[in-house]
């Protein structure tokens, strides 16, 4: 059974950071994509970040390139998202997620993820 646990949510102010984990278990996490999304109240939930089973390849949503940075350890089956500059309008709740498929990138929609963490809220203050 796969188990997705996010950490490192909380309140931060305008232009602060925030660095969020995922710790993955029950699947060979080197094998797959891991990926970040989010969702605010009321609105759809959308693919932030994603990073490929080898490291090799990421990926960002327009709105936050320069400033969001995903990592992973795959000694540790961890993977991160340091988020830099944020904004008021990012405040949401945070989602870890692997792909499905093995060995696939580039497939950022939300429906080619199979199993999702809990969620970790993040609350920017302006």
């Amino acid at each position: 059974q796969v188990q997705l646990v996010e950490s490192g949510g909380g309140l931060v102010q305008a232009g602060g950071s925030l660095r969020l984990s995922c710790a993955a278990s029950g699947r060979t996490f080197s094998y797959y994509t891991m990926g970040w999304f989010r969702q605010a109240p009321g609105k759809d939930r959308e693919f932030v970040a994603a990073i490929s089973w080898n490291n090799r390849n990421t990926d960002y949503a327009d709105s936050v390139k320069g400033r969001f940075t995903i990592s992973r350890d795959n000694a540790k089956s961890t993977v991160y998202l340091q988020m830099n500059s944020l904004k008021p309008e990012e405040t949401a709740v945070y989602y870890c997620a692997t792909v499905r498929l093995a060995f696939t990138f580039g497939v950022n929609a939300a429906s080619n993820y199979d199993y999702w963490g809990q969620g970790t809220q993040v609350t920017v203050s302006s």
